[in-house]
């Protein structure tokens, strides 16, 4: 079952999808949220948090050092 996170602003459902992109230092896997289930992740990656914006989006954040 994909990774998902239901807003506590609209209600709507959204699903954790990631991508490989090329940028000036490499390679880079980016994260991001979609309301389409195709493709997306199975489980959050270590050392992530999930917040939401004010409008609603959720946003996923490099969890703080402890």
């Amino acid at each position: 079952m994909p990774f998902s996170v239901k807003s506590a602003k609209s209600g709507q459902t959204y699903f954790l999808h990631s991508k490989e992109t090329e940028s000036r230092g490499g390679k880079r896997k980016l994260f991001f949220f979609s309301k389409v289930a195709d493709d997306a992740l199975e489980s959050m990656p270590e050392g992530y948090i999930v917040t939401e914006a004010p409008t609603g989006l959720p946003l996923l954040k490099k969890a703080p050092a402890k």
